[in-house]
């Protein structure tokens, strides 16, 4: 009898755990296209953690008991389910309804687009730089002559602190797959984590806007959101007579905070056709940039949301040229103003995560705020044996 009841309260208990630890995902889609919805933030309001939707418009995410749910995104109109709603469904699909505000007509303004955006800078800058942590899930794509041949992705936390203007790195869990070639790792080994994040929470890649000589090479235009009545877009091309500008420019901002809500870099072909070939060994030649910066506000906070990079550029080397292509993406899922502790020993000091020994505890990046699209999944399967 004795051992029955042991026996019952195992499986009691064991049964209890598996109903603590239940994934959900949810799809976001588009309510008239029926298109999923990309780049869309799904808030869990029990755990507060946020999540941002891939290509299919897919989120992932583990959760005891019920909780309502925040979905959001520029060009739509927010919306919150109740939990009671989704009738406990572990996949269900959440559709937005568009703004479709069509408020697209140019702004004008007393004041130039330079100036402007000066002080959009600024004021972002100052509302950023509080000190706060932020748990970050990182990870990068990397391929060779076409071929994907590394991959590595990590949990990790920043912990800014204001006052000494410093920033603490640690590293929860990490791994990475794949075989490099020695001639183009150091270009992998130059992403350097720390540095990325400040670019980002000082708006580094904004500055050759913000140099007096940028209206010479630019030339600025600034019209109401054609989805969002309370943001303005500014865009800023090069002109035909500009000498180095070859990126574009789009930010997304709120005039009434005077804060950057996204900001997009890329270099179109036609720029590229521009630039003249670098033939020397070791030159390297752009064949695509491309960055997205995302930045929250919830009401009270203003942060980094996700960004995504993508670059690739022609290695000349002494008999061949190599192709380059590294993909990055950053999605904050939890920030925090408290300060968490640590020892100096567990402070990750390196640039990258590249070649760090592989620290996995649990399957992080099906939780972690982006889930991997099948296509990625079966990428990084491809590279997960080549050890």
């Amino acid at each position: 009898m004795k051992k029955m009841l042991l026996l019952f309260v195992v499986l009691f208990n064991y049964v209890s755990v598996l109903a603590q630890n239940e994934e959900y995902s949810i799809i976001v889609k588009d309510i008239e296209t029926m298109e999923p919805i990309q780049n869309a933030t799904v808030k869990i309001m029990k755990t507060q953690q946020i999540l941002l939707s891939n290509e299919e418009g897919k989120v992932t995410f583990m959760l005891t008991g019920g909780s309502n749910v925040q979905v959001s995104e520029t060009n739509y109109e927010d919306l919150t389910v109740r939990w009671t709603s989704l009738n406990g469904d572990q996949k269900f699909v959440v559709y937005l309804k568009s703004k479709n505000n069509k408020l697209d007509e140019v702004v004008l303004s007393k004041e130039s687009p330079e100036k402007i955006l000066q002080k959009l800078v600024n004021n972002s800058t100052k509302k950023i730089s509080i000190s706060h942590r932020q748990k970050v899930y990182v990870r990068e794509f990397f391929m060779l002559d076409n071929q994907y041949t590394y991959y590595n992705d990590g949990l990790v936390n920043f912990q800014f602190d204001k006052n000494n203007n410093a920033t603490t790195l640690l590293v929860e869990q990490n791994r990475s797959y794949g075989l490099l070639e020695e001639d183009v790792s150091a270009d992998l080994k130059g992403y350097n984590l720390n540095n990325i994040m400040e670019n980002y929470s000082n708006f580094k890649y904004l500055e050759p806007l913000l140099d007096p000589k940028a209206k010479k090479e630019y030339d600025f235009t600034t019209k109401g959101h054609s989805k969002n009545k309370d943001y303005y877009i500014m865009s800023v091309v090069p002109l035909d007579k500009a000498k180095e500008a070859i990126d574009n420019f789009e930010i997304i901002y709120d005039p009434e905070k005077k804060i950057i809500v996204e900001f997009t870099i890329s270099v179109t072909p036609a720029t590229l056709d521009k630039v003249e070939e670098k033939t020397k060994e070791g030159d390297k030649n752009i064949t695509k940039s491309f960055v997205k910066v995302n930045y929250r506000w919830d009401g009270n906070d203003y942060y980094l949301l996700s960004s995504n990079e993508e670059i690739g550029y022609n290695v000349v080397l002494k008999d061949k040229t190599k192709n380059v292509q590294v993909r990055n993406s950053f999605i904050t899922t939890g920030f925090n103003k408290q300060n968490f502790t640590y020892n100096e020993s567990d402070v990750f000091k390196e640039k990258s995560l590249f070649n760090k020994k592989n620290k996995i505890l649990t399957n992080y990046w099906d939780i972690s705020g982006f889930t991997a699209t099948d296509e990625e999944k079966a990428i990084i399967a491809s590279l997960e044996f080549k050890l």
